[in-house]
């Protein structure tokens, strides 16, 4: 994993892939779990992904913050994964980045469903589905993790609230990979809550992390996607 730590830093800092050209593949979903949402998206499939017909992927969900939603997924480019794929960035792994409708939330159920419908028609392991999300997209990687605590192999929450249930429902958590990310000096959404809901976390024996950046306000998540690290951890979790 050290090579690939190396290579993905170099990539980064270069702002370009090694050889093909990325591409983030446009698509559109439409759940009836609780109610009618539609939900555009994007898609990245890896380099191979159309050469290795009998391998399955790892699939990282990333979710967006409150001011990418819309029915453009253009705007999913500005931030986190999306934006280095835009760059020319090449991930081994897939990356589904759905675009939560104008004025509304993130909907666990919706989010659910159209995982479960990529996974239907990819070629995903479904042992290796990982969750990040920033700000509102981070309170939802929390929320999709305690809605359906035995599907995901780990989240990684970046600046994400934490829900005032959340503490009371910390033991379900407990055999769920986290790592959080949070700026100390966030005027946004306060480290406090994420802070001590990773202890809590850690308290019932669970595998939890938390990284606080000590000058960073809300933007903690360029520094966070920008770290290869991540990517590396992700890779090595999977349900049992």
């Amino acid at each position: 994993m050290k090579n690939f730590s190396v290579i993905l830093l170099l990539l980064l800092l270069a702002g370009i892939g090694t050889q093909a050209q990325t591409v983030l593949h446009e698509g559109s979903f439409t759940g009836t779990v609780i109610r009618q949402v539609s939900l555009d998206y994007l898609l990245y499939l890896p380099d191979n992904y159309n050469s290795e017909k009998d391998k399955t992927w790892p699939l990282l969900i990333f979710l967006h913050g409150s001011g990418e939603r819309g029915n453009d997924p253009e705007k999913i480019k500005v931030h986190g994964p999306p934006k280095l794929i835009e760059a020319g960035q090449h991930f081994p792994f897939m990356v589904l980045s759905p675009q939560c409708p104008d004025k509304r939330d993130w909907d666990a159920e919706t989010i659910y469903a159209l995982v479960k419908n990529i996974a239907g028609r990819y070629r995903v392991d479904e042992n290796r589905i990982y969750v990040t999300g920033l700000s509102m997209g981070g309170w939802a990687a929390w929320d999709l993790a305690m809605a359906y605590p035995g599907y995901f192999a780990a989240i990684a929450p970046v600046c994400g609230r934490i829900d005032r249930n959340y503490p009371r429902r910390a033991d379900e958590l407990k055999s769920m990979p986290v790592w959080a990310f949070h700026g100390a000096a966030d005027d946004v959404v306060p480290v406090t809550d994420a802070a001590k809901m990773i202890r809590l976390l850690q308290d019932a024996g669970g595998n939890a992390r938390i990284t606080i950046y000590p000058g960073a306000n809300h933007d903690s998540w360029t520094e966070t996607y920008n770290n290869p690290e991540l990517y590396e951890w992700l890779l090595k979790q999977s349900r049992p």
